[in-house]
């Protein structure tokens, strides 16, 4: 039946019909009735096509012989007309030169006319016009030059009988002398796809063929467009009722699909189906096996048993349609092991703000929002229409996208910019000129006059020569703290895993070590920024961290920034020295202690297991080595792999948060000034309406093509990358796999 559905569809489409989506309830059809219907509707549906196919193949079988015959008709009447002309003039000029010599050559020349004339045969029909110098070249060769061809073009493409494509064609005629140049001549045109037709040289049975063809078009046609409206008839009746079989089909389909994966047991009387639930849906499987029993009379009841195995089973998260989008971004980079720590939580947050700091304009974030509001506010009628690939991509992102415009606006008023343009709405700037002959901040430098500018960026700074290295500091320093911090809550993370799943070696050897290796080096550094925020100070720290490495015992002079930092300085470079030989060695010895102690006088296997040690033994098998062959060699390398990816991965990955102040910075914002500048002030300036419509058009198109299509795509990947790799890389395995539950309200969205 799913088959039958199929071609039903497939026709449907030839046609340029769709399925109607409201179909027409007529109550519930019962499966069998239902296959001896899509039977009856395949046969005669297969019945017109065949049919309409011959009807169509002597259709244009006709149209190309119709063709011929106008074509080739004209021909031999021009040859005919030629003829005659050329014998008149010659008997003209028989009779102007009349000579005693005359009549003797005369009788001579007709005596060897007649002596060398020969029967010549023709063959008329159609080839493509792309193969028409191909078919001429092949023919003079195969015949030795012993043929005359004559092609005339057609002017319209003309149907193929054969493959039913439009294309164009020559008419062509072919004169040839002997019965085996015929045979190769009917080979070339069968091997080059060319159409034969009949053809009399006799002008009035040409004319009657002709009058003959066009009738005999005409009641194929009259006899196509009645066949063509039966079955457009008829696949609209299958339309109405298509997505009504179709889900029913599919409902009998899976069943059937679910039946064949049971088993039977021993005593082969029943049926045993082994599978996944979830723990709060244990008792509503119960009951629906046991409504399920009611409904249908049975003499035996369904038993449900949970069952404990050695099998990792699979993850399932509760989402809704606003956690579901955040939910994909995490499961598009794996799915979590069982009972691991989900980042998906993480991200509803993390990922649209890391996307605002890249892309922070208040007023790009406020068309964002327009534009998602849009989606959410005509969701329902949206969701149950087929839209295009990107427009249900963005449809389905929808909550993404509003949670990132949410936030762009946000970041968009710390860095107060409104389509890069500043605005006082937290009040006037802390700072002013000196005095009236102050103009601008570019050339004379302002003083502060009142109170810290209450959120965000002062006003004050845009427009100076100092905005840029001001910025670019505060945006580079914010991403180091920002990237620092959320590095952190990944290895945070490791330890709340290491400890659900028991897992003291990875406490111990990775979770301690890593944090004091990380936080020694940039923890650190994100300190230093804070109190130099904090204090004013003019340190150069990246001379204060360079010579931690090169020259920790020397004296900090104008960098320091707080009593004793030399000595926290050595301290902090020791534990990180020392972090690393603690990821690297220890783990490795002490798995190979543990797996020997396991397997240290192993005589025998107890015959009886509880459901507490299967439940262990699932575990570590899941989690841990279980009982799989230990070897230490493969043990090391993996552990040295995976410290030296940690170690570089600390500089690297801080290294890739400063994406964030590239972005924002140098990408979004500098667009951003430039379109405002260069186009829309540009055009202003001209004191013209005409120029500043046009220039206002081209800062739209630039400002909607540029900052909020391409800028957006950026920024997200950009997002995507800081947590899928900076990020997740610091405790998520990712080797799980998904629960796919038994539903019938997931068969509409499946493809045949």
């Amino acid at each position: 039946m799913a088959r039958k559905m199929r071609f039903f569809k497939e026709q449907m489409v030839k046609a340029g019909f769709s399925p109607s989506t409201k179909s027409e309830a007529r109550g519930d059809i019962d499966v069998d009735d239902l296959e001896v219907k899509l039977g009856e509707l395949e046969a005669e549906l297969i019945e017109m096509n065949a049919n309409g196919e011959k009807l169509q193949r002597s259709y244009n079988e006709l149209v190309e012989y119709k063709l011929v015959l106008q074509k080739a008709g004209e021909f031999f009447a021009s040859a005919q007309h030629s003829a005659v002309a050329q014998q008149r003039e010659m008997e003209s000029r028989q009779m102007g030169e009349e000579s005693i010599e005359t009549p003797l050559l005369q009788d001579q020349e007709t005596t060897i006319d007649l002596s060398k004339q020969v029967k010549l045969g023709f063959i008329t029909g159609l080839v493509p016009r792309e193969k028409s110098m191909a078919f001429e070249r092949i023919l003079f060769r195969a015949t030795r030059g012993n043929v005359l061809l004559k092609q005339v073009p057609v002017e319209d493409p003309v149907t193929d009988p054969v493959s039913g494509e439009k294309m164009e064609k020559n008419v062509f005629v072919v004169f040839y002398s002997g019965e085996r140049a015929k045979n190769k001549i009917l080979k070339i045109c069968e091997a080059f796809g060319a159409n034969r037709y009949p053809f009399a040289e006799d002008l009035g049975k040409q004319a009657l063929m002709i009058t003959e063809v066009s009738g005999r078009i005409t009641e194929l046609k009259t006899t196509i467009d009645a066949g063509s409206y039966h079955r457009d008839n008829l696949l609209r009746t299958i339309g109405d009722q298509f997505e009504q079989w179709n889900l029913k089909v599919k409902k009998e389909k899976s069943i059937y699909h679910t039946l064949n994966m049971l088993s039977l047991d021993v005593t082969k009387k029943c049926l045993v189906a082994e599978g996944w639930s979830p723990v709060f849906a244990t008792k509503q499987v119960q009951e629906s096996l046991q409504r399920a029993a009611f409904d249908s009379n049975s003499q035996v009841g369904a038993i449900f048993q949970v069952l404990s195995t050695r099998e990792s089973p699979p993850t399932y998260f509760r989402t809704n349609k606003f956690t579901s989008a955040f939910q994909e971004i995490v499961d598009a980079y794996g799915v979590a092991k069982y009972q691991e720590a989900n980042p998906g939580v993480y991200t509803i947050i993390t990922f649209p703000f890391l996307f605002a700091v890249m892309f922070g304009d208040w007023g790009h974030g406020i068309c964002l929002l327009l534009a998602t509001l849009f989606f959410i506010v005509r969701e329902k009628k949206l969701s149950s229409q087929k839209l295009g690939d990107i427009t249900e991509m963005t449809f389905g992102g929808r909550y993404v996208i509003m949670m990132m415009a949410l936030f762009s606006i946000y970041t968009g008023l710390i860095y107060n910019e409104f389509f890069s343009v500043p605005f006082e709405l937290f009040g006037r700037s802390a700072y002013a000129c000196r005095d009236l002959t102050c103009r601008d901040a570019s050339t004379v430098g302002l003083i502060k006059v009142r109170e810290t500018y209450p959120f965000g960026v002062d006003p004050a700074w845009h427009g100076t020569r100092s905005e840029l290295p001001f910025l670019n500091s505060l945006k580079m320093k914010m991403s180091i703290l920002l990237g620092v911090a959320q590095m952190n809550l990944g290895i945070i993370l490791s330890y709340f895993n290491a400890t659900f799943f028991g897992s003291s070696l990875n406490v111990w050897f990775q979770f301690i070590p890593q944090m004091i290796f990380l936080n020694s080096l940039f923890g650190y550094l994100s300190l230093l920024i804070i109190v130099k925020w904090c204090t004013g100070s003019q340190a150069d720290l990246y001379h204060v961290m360079i010579y931690m490495f090169l020259s920790p015992t020397d004296e900090l002079g104008e960098n320091q920034l707080f009593p004793g930092q030399k000595t926290v300085q050595l301290v902090l470079l020791l534990l990180a020295l020392v972090s690393v030989p603690w990821m690297l060695l220890p783990r490795p010895f002490l798995l190979k202690k543990q797996h020997e102690n396991q397997h240290q006088g192993q005589s025998y296997t107890p015959l009886e297991s509880t459901d507490d040690t299967l439940h262990s033994e699932a575990n570590n098998d899941s989690h841990g080595h279980g009982h799989e062959e230990f070897e230490f060699s493969e043990v090391f390398v993996h552990q040295l792999i995976h410290t030296i990816e940690f170690v570089l991965g600390a500089v690297s990955n801080t290294a890739s948060y400063l994406r964030l102040w590239a972005l924002s910075s140098l990408a979004h914002s500098e667009l951003s000034v430039v379109f405002y500048e260069k186009v829309l002030l540009l055009a202003w300036g001209f004191n013209n309406i005409i120029i500043l419509i046009v220039g206002i058009i081209i800062f739209i198109f630039a400002t909607v093509g540029v900052l909020l299509v391409m800028e957006t795509l950026s920024a997200f990947l950009h997002a995507l990358r800081l947590h899928w790799v900076e990020f997740q890389n610091k405790f998520y395995e990712g080797d799980g796999y998904k629960f796919y539950p038994f539903s019938f309200a997931l068969l509409g969205d499946e493809d045949d």
